[in-house]
């Protein structure tokens, strides 16, 4: 076949799938024309797919972004998880609609222009786009983070004491589980501000980390509602971390 058959071929079998319309005999009866047609109408089903996921996520209404709170005057840094985490997974949503029509856009190149290769591009644009949205780094449950702490644990509060005229807690802990190092002693205490750890009582369990060279938690979760996807979060990332050097 020469290139002038070749191209005539493709840019046939790739209007056919297009506008779908049915292919007579003759075209049927052609192993090329047939080969350029199944490669075309699977491009095009895959970019009908990815407008439609475009489309559903225009037509979702969008909450505007509630604002970023004070912060505490206590010298740690802390985030609240279940806030938290709801607005890393509004941009993570964002992010992948908008990986998601670059992924389009490239197809749409790809039927302009019949070149190989633009799928695998945008597919690595949308996975670049996916970390960047997840919140990843050294975020609370990271890889990163998890392989530059000293400490990442669990424990239930078996006494929280409120010290005289300050608004800071001494908390003692009862510890159930070790994520990094994997043991440690049963008991730990610590002195927290109380707007670090608001409503805590005797009996929560509560989820903490600690940064290496800091003696303070930087991170606190309150309540098996806040823990569990940072426990979820913890365990996938706990193979990478030990991949890792800080």
């Amino acid at each position: 076949m020469t290139a002038e058959n070749e191209g005539r071929t493709r840019a046939d079998a790739l209007m056919a799938a297009i506008t779908d319309e049915p292919l007579t005999d003759a075209a049927r009866a052609d192993a090329a024309f047939m080969a350029e047609h199944r490669s075309a109408a699977a491009d095009v089903a895959l970019l009908r797919e990815q407008l439609g996921i475009i489309g559903h996520a225009l037509a979702e209404p969008t909450a505007p972004p509630a604002p970023e709170p004070e912060p505490a005057p206590a010298p740690v840094r802390v985030r609240q998880p279940s806030r938290a985490r709801r607005r890393v997974f509004a941009v993570a949503y964002g992010g992948l609609a908008v990986a998601a029509a670059a992924s389009v856009l490239t197809g749409l190149g790809w039927l302009l222009t019949q070149g190989e290769g633009a799928r695998s591009d945008a597919g690595a644009a949308a996975d670049e786009q996916a970390s960047e949205a997840s919140g990843g780094g050294n975020a609370f449950g990271s890889p990163d983070y998890l392989a530059c702490s000293r400490l990442v644990a669990e424990g239930r509060a078996t006494s929280v004491e409120r010290l005289p005229g300050t608004t800071s807690l001494r908390v003692t802990l009862y510890m159930t589980r070790y994520y990094k190092p994997d043991k440690g002693e049963r008991e730990l205490t610590f002195v927290v501000d109380e707007s670090l750890v608001p409503g805590l009582r005797v009996g929560d369990p509560v989820l903490l980390g600690i940064p290496q060279g800091a003696r303070r938690p930087d991170f606190w979760a309150v309540g098996e509602q806040d823990i569990a996807p940072e426990r979820a979060w913890i365990t996938a990332s706990l193979a990478e971390a030990g991949k890792l050097t800080c």
